[in-house]
């Protein structure tokens, strides 16, 4: 008859009790033994451990043998539920599955190692299964999610969060689970730390929107740390609502936005903005920075020169107060 934790005859480990933290910190520390057999009876008494082994396995996978770290890592993968021979009837455990992604999610944050590496692989492998539903979910909760091209020329998924979707803060960590993400825009929602951080586990991003998000400069720079090759719109959440050409000057207004701040105090299509509280704007990028560093209900002068037949040339000063995004 086979001991508590030791492979069979058919070499299947036979539980016959839970195991207690001793028995654990044991099977943990056999994951580096020299002996490939010893190696794989702790793994899959590990396995089998489930909620049990969690905390020691992620104790073990932060230490300097990386023969640990990614048994470790293998074993909390089966607590995901991914793995349709993992043993035991906590790896189906919802609970379980939650707490494993999350240990998942806490390596694939750390500083950039074999570990993290391995953590966000992890992660990436586990999320292809559950990039249809969590696309459904995000739809159902008012993200909008539309295929689309970048001005590089892209072509991908670009996923806007509004301030008026029915999700909860939880519901963001569904985000990285979609694939073909070029653009990621959230408007006029407040981002908690481990939202960001989620942002930080999408691949391909080449775009990020942060309008009225909170976002502190440090979390920012995190973000373009991640993403050195993307670029990284913030902005306070104040909106003036009108659109423009980036790149090329002058400030040309080829769009108002109806029931804009700007729409409300008469700006119009073709007029062209000089400046803003004294301040010169050559283009519609700078516009689009300027107004970016004021919040919503904060009031800018803005000086216009209007171009359409009849009033060419005339210069007209207004004092709007600045919208929020939605």
């Amino acid at each position: 008859m086979a001991e508590d934790g030791a492979p069979s005859a058919a070499g299947a480990t036979v539980p016959a009790v839970p195991a207690d933290a001793a028995q654990i910190a044991a099977w943990v520390k056999q994951l580096g033994s020299d002996q490939f057999a010893q190696r794989e009876a702790a793994s899959r008494s590990l396995a089998e451990s489930g909620r049990a082994a969690l905390g020691p396995l992620g104790d073990a996978i932060r230490g300097d043998d990386l023969e640990v770290s990614s048994r470790g890592i293998e074993i909390v993968r089966k607590f995901l539920g991914d793995d349709t021979h993992a043993s035991g009837a906590e790896s189906d455990d919802t609970a379980l599955a939650a707490d494993a992604e999350k240990l998942l999610e806490t390596l694939a944050d750390g500083p950039d190692s074999p570990v993290s590496s391995l953590a966000v692989a992890t992660l990436d492998f586990h999320a292809q299964g559950l990039t249809e539903a969590a696309r459904e979910k995000l739809e159902s909760l008012g993200v909008i999610i539309n295929e689309g091209f970048l001005p590089t020329g892209r072509r991908g998924l670009q996923v806007v969060v509004r301030a008026d979707w029915r999700g909860a803060a939880d519901d963001l960590l569904l985000l990285p689970r979609l694939r073909g993400v070029v653009m990621m825009g959230l408007h006029g929602i407040r981002l908690e730390p481990a939202a960001l951080s989620a942002l930080g586990r999408m691949r391909g991003v080449e775009r990020f929107e942060l309008y009225g998000t909170g976002a502190s400069d440090a979390s920012v720079a995190a973000l373009v740390q991640k993403f050195p090759e993307a670029k990284v719109d913030v902005r306070k959440g104040g909106k003036l609502g009108v659109g423009g050409q980036a790149g090329v000057g002058p400030c040309l207004i080829t769009q108002v936005q109806e029931g804009s701040a700007a729409a409300k105090m008469g700006v119009q299509i073709g007029d062209i903005v000089l400046q803003i509280n004294g301040e010169p704007i050559p283009t519609f990028d700078a516009l689009t920075e300027k107004v970016g560093q004021r919040g919503p209900g904060e009031k800018i002068e803005l000086e216009i020169e209007r171009s359409i037949p009849g009033a060419e040339g005339k210069r007209i000063n207004y004092t709007i107060e600045l919208g929020g995004w939605e």
